[in-house]
């Protein structure tokens, strides 16, 4: 009996930038349900008076509600940029080896970029 794996694993799989979009476009794709819940919640909340605004008001102004608005404004770019790289899949576009690498980079970049982009807008109107 051979003790080689039978299908490859992590140990010996080479991790591509396909895969590793495919995998964030997932888990994105969940935390962008679990955020969009908890941004019902703050709407729903603030029906119920000024207390809870002021309360949701200091969160977003520390150090951890400054970084879940980071999160959240990185997490729905990557799953915009991502499914635009998805629908021109569909097209039957894109399918090379060398043009899915860049539009992978384009997409983690693209997210970095529309970030820094929409929280500095951010910043401006609030």
């Amino acid at each position: 009996m051979s003790e080689n794996p039978l299908s490859p694993h992590i140990q010996i799989y080479n991790w591509h930038i396909s895969s590793l979009v495919s995998i964030s476009h997932r888990i994105t794709g969940v935390i962008n349900i679990l955020m969009l819940s908890l941004l019902c919640f703050w709407v729903w909340a603030l029906i119920f008076g000024n207390d809870n605004y002021q309360l949701i008001f200091k969160f977003f102004n520390s150090v951890f509600g400054k970084f879940f608005i980071i999160s959240f404004i990185w997490s729905y770019s990557f799953q915009i940029l991502s499914e635009i790289r998805h629908w021109f899949w569909d097209l039957g576009y894109g399918f090379e080896l060398k043009t899915s690498k860049i539009t992978g980079v384009l997409v983690i970049l693209g997210s970095i970029f529309l970030t820094i982009i929409l929280y500095s807008i951010r910043g401006f109107l609030f």
